[in-house]
């Protein structure tokens, strides 16, 4: 017996060092971890369990029998907890043939998949990988695929996080991609179709690898990532706190923790943070710290379409989602950029049963040839369909304008919003008081105009009108939005709504 515990410690000990010594300070030179060190920054000290340690390649062509077969073949796989909660995780291992994808290399990925599904918890990937094993052909491909199967079949049902560690190009993008949320970590990792090399030889463009798709690009110019980190620790650390805010499974109810912050928390200042011109910004950030339990927002995409913030935060202790308006960038207007952003983040919490919680201060959508030619309708159409779509209790404040389709939009009574809020300082119309007294009383003086737009905003410039229709449930004053907020989730606990049956939506794509 002590002859085989010796092998099994011996065996163990040699897939634990992975690539060597050596790949394993190269590592460490270019200030990364190992795959077993982010596992260790992750996961709750002593609660990763290990499976498939000993797995090796089959592959024997090109060389590939002579290579020496390193247990795990580049990938980590097990499960573990973070704060007490159950996580599947799986880490590639650069310093095991780069990390390139083998089959078996991906039948271990795959494997961790189906157990989330099953038992119902989150898949968390850290990425690091050359790509796929060349010497395999469409062994490697098919393993992908299996992979790319597998996230799209756990879209909807456990959270899927990506934290890209290190090189992620060609075909091994799209695994990311088709996860809830990726993180990045700013001059070590990266994410593109083809490389700076193939770029050149087809269009003759000479880029680096940060500027084509380093997290710089993809946090604030593609959407492709919804933060960039300084560092690995930074990366691991981030990923924890985000993964307090989310459900384990579509079957599970928001994680609930200790809030000593009262639900009904007087907020004074908010009642003066408008300012007396229509035309002065404000930060709405300070509106959505002051509403949630101790100023704690985890924002996302905070660097992409700065006009409108989405993220998580909680209220009595359980997490709700956050989308709003953000003067301070463009006025507050929906665009192509914000549109998308907002919607996907949308679907994802009416997804995992999250409550959503929308301040609103839009001007409207943001016109011009440029907007017009890239598909604004479309792009638009997206989020109106996310918020239209949504069953998970939605309340919305509006804190000062609401123009035209931009109103309906955003989370309005008209797309089944349960409580709909506004401030004293709330304009609902179909647009400015000025251009729409330019448009209905065309040919008049500049002062017959000055009088109507007076006019037209003792008629429309506050949020009565909407209330004496019903559209809005009631006008509140601004301190005591957490308080409204808080007993409007509490009744809404236990919603029942349900969408007519079908196959699957068509969004507008």
């Amino acid at each position: 017996m002590s002859a085989n515990i010796a092998e099994m410690q011996k065996r163990r000990a040699g897939a634990r060092m992975g690539g060597g010594q050596r790949r394993i300070d190269a590592q460490h030179a270019k200030g990364k971890l190992t795959a077993r060190e982010r596992l260790k920054v992750l996961l709750d000290e002593g609660s990763f369990e290990e499976v498939d340690t000993y797995v090796e390649h089959t592959c024997v062509d090109f060389g590939m029998l002579e290579q020496e077969k390193i247990p795990g073949d580049g990938v980590v796989t097990g499960s573990g907890t973070i704060n007490g909660r159950l996580v599947f995780v799986y880490s590639q291992d650069f310093t095991v043939f780069g990390g390139a994808v083998s089959k078996t290399h991906a039948m271990k990925i795959c494997k961790i998949m189906d157990a989330a599904m099953k038992v119902g918890a989150p898949v968390i990937g850290l990425n690091d990988s050359g790509g796929a094993r060349i010497q395999e052909g469409v062994d490697a491909l098919g393993g992908y695929a299996e992979i790319f199967q597998r996230n799209v079949l756990a879209s909807g049902v456990v959270p899927q996080l990506s934290l890209i560690m290190g090189p992620c190009a060609g075909g091994a993008v799209y695994s990311p991609a088709m996860t809830d949320f990726i993180f990045m970590v700013k001059d070590s990792s990266y994410m593109f179709v083809t490389g700076p090399d193939v770029v050149k030889t087809v269009t003759n463009e000479v880029v680096t690898q940060e500027e084509l798709g380093g997290a710089i690009t993809h946090s604030s110019k593609t959407s492709v990532s919804d933060l960039a980190l300084e560092n690995d620790i930074e990366a691991l650390l981030a990923a924890r706190d985000f993964f307090d805010y989310l459900p384990l499974s579509n079957r599970e109810d928001v994680p609930e923790r200790p809030c000593a912050d009262p639900w009904d928390r007087i907020e004074d200042s908010l009642d003066t943070i408008i300012p007396p011109s229509a035309n002065q910004p404000y930060d709405m950030h300070e509106v959505i710290r002051k509403t949630v339990d101790e100023g704690e927002f985890f924002e996302v995409q905070p660097t992409f379409a700065g006009n409108i913030i989405i993220g998580f935060g909680r209220v009595e202790g359980r997490t709700i989602g956050v989308v709003a308006n953000q003067p301070m960038v463009l006025a507050g207007v929906l665009d192509i950029d914000s549109s998308r952003k907002a919607a996907r983040f949308v679907r994802f919490c009416d997804a995992f049963n999250i409550p959503i919680i929308t301040f609103v201060d839009v001007p409207g959508f943001l016109p011009g040839t440029d907007q017009e030619h890239n598909g604004i309708i479309k792009h638009g159409a997206k989020l109106l369909f996310a918020y239209a779509e949504a069953t998970v209790p939605k309340i919305t404040v509006i804190t000062r304008k609401a123009y035209g389709g931009a109103y309906d939009v955003m989370s309005s009574k008209h797309l089944r919003g349960d409580l709909n809020y506004a401030w004293p300082t709330a304009e609902i119309a179909v647009m400015g008081a000025k251009g729409a007294v330019e448009i209905i009383f065309r040919g008049l003086s500049g002062e017959e105009i000055a009088e109507k737009t007076r006019e037209y905003e003792d008629r429309f410039a506050n949020p009565f009108v909407a209330a004496s229709r019903g559209y809005i449930d009631e006008v509140i004053y601004p301190h005591s939005t957490r308080r409204r907020i808080a007993l409007g989730l509490r009744k809404l606990r236990n919603k029942q709504l349900e969408n007519p049956w079908k196959k699957h939506d068509n969004i507008p794509l």
